[in-house]
């Protein structure tokens, strides 16, 4: 069988300069098999995503880095064991949102961990909530700390999250780390968006970086409507008594049907 060569942390500092890498979030299976197909790069996945056995089958070639909120993970000690549970699955790296302190830790034990810097979802309130960080010279200055800051404690690679283009292009030519894009413009190294804004399932708020290529929930409204036609087929069939009909039925010999009501009158 022909061994998957999947892209390694070394490829992608290689690759810094040469062209953008395309990185998605993906929820399911079904999702993975795409990116896998479709050519993208790298992927982040919900923990149990990697945990399950068919997910390397559907995506062999990706790029993987499993996360979730640090405070669904705990202390230092708790994301080690999660972090050795997520390399042992499958996972290329791990994402950690949590303390410096805790990202040494990883990768001071060889775990190659992706931190967080800008808006940083987990720890909004100290940013002002759900909006754009380095409009301002004190903001700037704290999202180039942050970069400083992981870089120095191992970490090999940063989402930076909706933070102005020119703030993050001057970032990128000081860092060595692997910058992710998520609504930083062409300051990363790599793009990323949700698979779910990408295929247009996003019901809730679409953010500004966000591209839409489908509209898939156009799709599953369709499909809604269709499967509420179909059950309402179905009870109207019932209630008529023209479902089940002869072919759903199993026959039996009536010479069997025949003697088995002979034996239940005999007892």
């Amino acid at each position: 069988m022909k061994r998957i060569q999947r892209m390694t942390v070394a490829d992608m500092r290689a690759l810094r300069g040469k062209r953008q890498l395309a990185m998605l979030r993906v929820e399911t299976l079904e999702e993975a098999e795409a990116a896998e197909r479709a050519g993208v790069d790298m992927v982040s996945v919900p923990p149990e995503l990697i945990c399950d056995p068919a997910f390397r089958d559907a995506a062999p070639s990706l790029f993987a880095i499993p996360g979730a909120d640090f405070v669904e993970i705990g202390t230092t000690e708790d994301f080690l064991r999660w972090a050795f549970a997520m390399v042992r699955a499958g996972a290329d790296a791990v994402y950690c949102s949590a303390s410096l302190k805790t990202i040494r830790a990883l990768a001071e034990e060889g775990i190659p961990v992706c931190g967080h810097s800008g808006l940083i979802p987990s720890k909004r309130t100290w940013t002002g909530g759900f909006k754009a960080v380095g409009k301002t010279l004190e903001t700037a200055q704290l999202v180039y700390r942050q970069i400083a800051e992981l870089e120095a404690t191992g970490a090999f690679a940063a989402e930076i999250e909706v933070v102005p283009e020119p703030i993050a292009l001057e970032i990128m030519q000081r860092t060595s780390l692997i910058l992710i894009s998520m609504g930083a413009g062409n300051g990363g190294h790599a793009q990323y968006l949700f698979s779910e804004d990408v295929l247009g399932s996003n019901r809730g708020h679409i953010p500004r970086h966000a591209k839409t290529y489908r509209n898939f929930a156009a799709e599953f409204a369709r499909l809604q409507d269709e499967r509420v036609a179909a059950y309402g087929e179905y009870v109207r069939d019932v209630q008529a008594g023209t479902y089940p009909g002869a072919e759903h039925k199993l026959g039996v010999d009536k010479e069997v049907v025949s003697a088995f009501g002979k034996w239940l009158a005999a007892n």
